[in-house]
């Protein structure tokens, strides 16, 4: 295989989405970018429809965003890759690892079965056995199953009066009926992504909180900056992120009184911290790696 078709899903139009876009061009002379939202199946003919192309006549590709937000039809979208794949089209990273990535208590007990440092978290149906573990606590963070960039999140203080605090949890479980708690960590304003290719450390950036905000999100006011983690720090990272045998993967991480803890692990994110932060062209890399992956075959 000389000239390898490949496609790019993502946010058509969006920086990380068009430079990978670009670097994939570059390199093989096709290009399409394509939105999941856009992608229409015929099971009974095995045709994966999108941007004018049978999906499942390609040789790969590369997902970099599955929409601008997540949320459960997100997986369902995933699942029809599933048809391309089994057509022998590498998928970069798989459909199943990425449906096993986005809903965050998936990612977080798969993380928990392989023994990854993470905050401690508590997941409930029971208002009254969140309260009682935001009170052992002193503060919680409330985090959808479905998010991006820290949207939907809440802080919970012990110190609010009782009602207010079931108030909270009640009309909170109109929209999320399982409540996935964490305890509240002060990060002194930083956390950081720490960024593989096909298992191998290529560097990592630090995400520094924007004034009085409580996360390191760009969406409310951070910045990135360079960052050099412990060796300990890219052990740990590297073993969160094997656990979900991806091509691609950021690994979001902090520093804390006990040692490193895993947020999560992330297949969609890092370019722009990996560019801003630390100079890395994660477009570049990935796209070398993904075209070398199909000359293989």
């Amino acid at each position: 295989m000389t000239k390898p078709r490949i496609a790019v899903i993502g946010n058509p139009g969006k920086w990380s989405t068009e430079v990978l876009a670009d670097a994939i061009e570059h390199r093989t002379g096709f290009r399409l970018v394509t939105e999941l939202s856009a992608t229409e199946l015929d099971l009974s003919q095995g045709f994966l429809q999108s941007a004018g192309h049978n999906l499942c006549e390609l040789d790969g590709i590369v997902i970099r965003k599955v929409g601008m937000t997540y949320s459960p039809v997100s997986l369902e979208r995933l699942e029809m890759l599933r048809v391309a794949e089994h057509s022998g089209v590498r998928v970069f990273n798989s459909a199943n690892a990425l449906i096993r990535l986005l809903d965050r208590l998936t990612c977080s007990v798969t993380l928990r079965n392989h023994q990854i440092p993470m905050p401690p978290t508590l997941v409930t149906e029971s208002v009254d056995s969140a309260i009682a573990q935001i009170n052992l606590w002193g503060k919680a963070i409330l985090k959808p199953l479905f998010s991006t960039k820290a949207r939907g999140m809440q802080i919970l203080d012990a110190s609010q009066n009782r009602k207010v605090l079931q108030s909270q949890l009640v009309r909170y479980k109109t929209r999320h009926p399982l409540l996935y708690l964490q305890q509240y960590i002060d990060l002194q304003g930083e956390d950081m992504g720490l960024i593989f290719i096909n298992g191998e450390f290529q560097g990592a950036y630090k995400r520094i909180a924007g004034h009085q905000a409580w996360n390191t999100t760009i969406h409310s006011g951070g910045r990135y900056g360079p960052c050099s983690p412990s060796t300990e720090v890219i052990d740990i990272a590297q073993r969160a992120q094997a656990a979900f045998h991806l091509d691609y993967a950021t690994v979001d991480m902090a520093m804390t009184p006990d040692g490193p803890v895993v947020f999560e692990v992330s297949a969609l994110g890092g370019f722009k911290g990996a560019h801003s932060g630390s100079n890395i062209n994660l477009a570049e890399r990935l796209a070398d790696f993904v075209v070398t992956e199909l000359r293989k075959h």
